[in-house]
């Protein structure tokens, strides 16, 4: 166990601590619901959308009925399209995720632990966050031509930038009496690393990964509109051409759908490799 994750469980043995489990309970009791309470909003919506066509409030021109859009997805997954342009779009997400992610990983741990690290990478890194990544398209095709390398490194720009910034916050972030416990236990380099660098950094690096994934997916919607044969984005695009609103709404809402698994695993792998936090939410 970490010297942060040891610091943290001592807490809950002070008398502060021990008059807090009323609450707490309470707390986690409200923590557990919150998953299906992010189902309510979208279901909300659905609803209102149901009732507006049967009422004929809504131009099924305009806004096709929902049944409309899933008879559509149906069809899509039966012709095989769907499957196909899913596979395309989730493959060109987890090379730029897993690759930007190394990236803004490493970055961060460069400048967070050399003041001179920190000089040379944090300005341009800044610099980059200030800049759109999608204003950068046009100087990225003339330099990787329109095929997959563009679109690859166009998410892989989105993706590394949400991640070095919180996991270079939370490296600036760590407490000094860790550092300094560190160094009364005269602990060596790597074990440095391992029982205080990384615990302290896992917070900032996983709220980084939640906005790189959907930094990604959002990447994705404009690159697969770009000289692309396949992926959800071209499947959109295509179906603007005939005016295919239908096709359109299964596209972004399938969008949607990955966006929330996404979040959803990441918050799951959050919740396994920070159990040893305790928060509100727990």
């Amino acid at each position: 166990m970490s010297i942060v994750s040891s610091h943290a469980g001592d807490l809950a043995f002070s008398p502060a601590a021990t008059k807090a489990p009323p609450v707490r309970r309470r707390r986690l009791a409200r923590g557990r619901a919150v998953p299906l309470g992010r189902l309510l909003g979208p279901a909300l919506l659905v609803v209102v959308w149901s009732f507006g066509s049967v009422l004929g409030l809504i131009d099924p021109r305009t806004l096709p009925a929902p049944w409309s859009v899933i008879g559509t997805a149906f069809e899509l997954v039966l012709d095989g399209r769907l499957q196909t342009n899913l596979a395309t779009s989730a493959i060109r997400v987890a090379q730029g995720l897993v690759i930007g992610t190394v990236i803004g990983t490493l970055l961060a741990l460069i400048s967070g632990l050399s003041r001179i690290g920190e000089a040379v990478i944090d300005g341009p890194v800044q610099i980059k966050q200030a800049v759109p990544t999608l204003a950068l398209i046009p100087l990225l095709m003339l330099w990787f031509g329109i095929g997959e390398t563009m679109k690859v490194v166009v998410i892989v720009l989105a993706v590394a930038v949400p991640i070095y910034i919180q996991t270079h916050d939370s490296l600036r972030s760590i407490d000094n009496r860790y550092v300094e416990l560190a160094r009364t236990l005269r602990m060596g380099y790597p074990e440095f690393i391992r029982q205080v660098i990384l615990p302290g950094a896992l917070p900032g690096f996983f709220v980084g990964l939640r906005f790189a994934t959907a930094h990604a997916w959002l990447a994705l919607v404009v690159v697969e509109q770009i000289n692309a044969t396949s992926g959800i984005g071209y499947m959109i695009d295509l179906a603007r051409s005939y005016g295919q609103i239908d096709i359109i709404l299964v596209g972004i809402v399938l969008y949607a759908v990955l966006g929330l698994i996404s979040d959803g695993v990441v918050r799951f792998l959050q919740q396994r490799a920070l159990s040893w936090r305790r928060t509100l939410a727990d």
